[in-house]
C-alpha cells in the first residue's frame, strides 16, 4: 500500500486533491491508520482515480461524476454521455480543440470495449550513455518546448550528433501543478561543451528499470502509469529513483496522436 505522498505522485495529484476526493466521497483511503492518522491507498485504486481524472479533463463536474460512478454506470451509458459533451466542445471555441481529441478518444475505446487496457512490463539493465541534457522549471508537464529547443540548437551549432530517443527525468518528489522540475535529455555522439544552463555527462546506468510502452496521445499516459505501477506493488518492489519518459516516436514523424510511441521507466529494487 501506498501512503498518500507516494500514491499522489505516482499518479500525478497533489495531496490536497485526494484529500477533496476522500471529503467529497468520491475516492477514500482504503485504510486509515489511527494512531499516527497516515492515509494508505492501494494500487486498486488507481483505475477508479484514473476514471475521475479523465472525466473531470473532458469537462465533468465532480458532482457528476459522482453520479456516473455511484450509479455504476455501464460503457454504454458512458459513451452516451460523452457523445453529449462532444456536442457541446463543437460549438466552442477553437482553444477547445484539444478537449474535443481526448472525448473522440474516449469515445473510440468506449466502442472497441478498450477501456480497461493491457500492457506489458518489462524489467530492463539500462547502461550509461553519454547524454546532454537541460534541467529548468517549466509552468506544467506540457509546456517543455523552449527547453527541447535550446538544448537542440546547442547540439547543432558545434555539430554533435544526437543518438534517438529523447527522454524527459521529472525531479519532483511528488506530482506538482505548475513550477515543475524537468530534466531533458538528448543522447549525443561527438564533442559538445557544456554551458552555464546545458551539461554534458554520463547519465547513470540502472541495474533493475521496470519498463512499459504506450501507444497513443501524452494525454491517455495515466494509463500505462497505473499499469506499471500496479505491477511494481504486486511484484514486491519500490520505487528507488525519478522516472523517466523516452519519446520513440512523436510529433517529429506523425501528425497522429494515435501513433505516438513511448516508453515510462522507473528504476526499481525488490523491496
Amino acid at each position: 500500500m501506498f501512503k498518500i505522498g507516494d500514491f499522489a505522485r505516482i499518479n500525478r495529484v497533489t495531496v490536497k486533491t485526494l484529500r477533496y476526493y476522500d471529503n467529497l466521497g468520491l475516492l477514500q483511503p482504503e485504510k486509515i491508520d489511527h494512531n499516527t492518522g497516515y492515509r494508505y491507498y492501494s494500487a486498486d485504486q488507481m483505475p477508479r482515480l484514473n476514471k475521475i481524472l479523465s472525466l473531470k479533463d473532458i469537462g465533468f463536474s465532480l458532482d457528476e461524476i459522482s453520479v456516473i460512478l455511484n450509479k455504476n454506470m455501464d460503457s454504454e451509458q458512458i459513451q452516451i454521455l460523452l457523445e453529449l459533451k462532444r456536442s457541446e466542445v463543437f460549438n466552442r471555441l477553437k482553444d477547445e480543440q484539444a478537449r474535443l481529441t481526448r472525448i473522440e478518444t474516449l469515445i473510440k475505446m468506449c466502442k472497441q470495449e478498450e477501456y480497461s487496457m493491457k500492457y506489458d512490463i518489462v524489467l530492463k539493465k539500462i547502461e550509461p550513455i553519454r547524454v546532454a541534457s537541460l534541467r529548468g522549471t517549466i509552468p506544467n508537464y506540457s509546456e517543455q518546448e523552449h527547453l527541447w529547443n535550446e538544448l537542440a540548437e546547442h547540439i547543432q551549432k558545434h555539430g554533435a550528433r544526437i543518438v534517438p530517443p529523447c527522454m524527459v527525468i521529472y525531479h519532483d518528489i511528488g506530482y506538482k501543478e505548475e513550477t515543475v522540475d524537468a530534466e531533458v535529455i538528448e543522447p549525443i555522439e561527438g564533442r559538445l561543451p557544456d554551458t552555464h544552463r546545458i551539461k554534458v555527462k554520463e547519465l547513470e546506468g540502472v541495474d533493475e528499470m521496470a519498463c512499459v510502452v504506450h501507444k497513443g496521445p501524452y494525454q491517455t499516459l495515466n494509463m500505462p502509469y497505473s499499469a506499471i505501477t500496479k505491477w511494481i506493488e504486486e511484484n514486491g518492489y519500490e520505487i528507488v529513483g525519478p522516472q523517466r519518459e523516452l519519446y520513440l516516436k512523436g510529433e517529429w514523424i506523425t501528425s497522429d496522436q494515435n501513433e505516438y510511441i513511448t516508453e515510462i521507466q522507473f528504476p526499481v529494487r525488490k523491496a
